[in-house]
């Protein structure tokens, strides 16, 4: 696990499952993996939206390669697939507070320090 997982800003957390993309490619992998082509043409994503958001989502750890589908030529393409069983965001006074549920049984909390 990185250190950016650990330190992300709740904001930053939040902004990540409310984007349109981003959910949209958590939901459709969370049962099966699908590359980033499928994704795009199935969900019309513009393909470097769906990229960048795989991209960001891997980097945070709530997407991940699950293998790789190979054409004819033997060319591999990755299969991506969420890490996302939960995700929760509280708001007690003046402290959000986001936490994720992984796949792999960790637990991620992000609690904001206040206004």
């Amino acid at each position: 696990m990185t250190n950016e997982r650990l330190i992300m800003d709740p904001y930053k957390a939040t902004n990540f499952i409310s984007d349109e993309y981003a959910g949209i490619i958590l939901a459709a992998t969370y049962n099966s993996p699908k590359t980033a082509k499928e994704l795009a043409r199935l969900y019309n994503i513009p393909i470097a939206a769906c990229y960048r958001r795989i991209r960001d989502l891997e980097r945070i750890g709530l997407l991940v390669c699950a293998g790789f589908v190979y054409d004819g030529r033997g060319k591999g393409t990755k299969l991506y697939q969420s890490q996302l069983n939960g995700a929760y965001i509280f708001l007690k006074g003046e402290r959000l507070k986001v936490h994720f549920k992984l796949a792999s049984g960790i637990s991620l909390t992000m609690m904001s320090s206040g206004m």
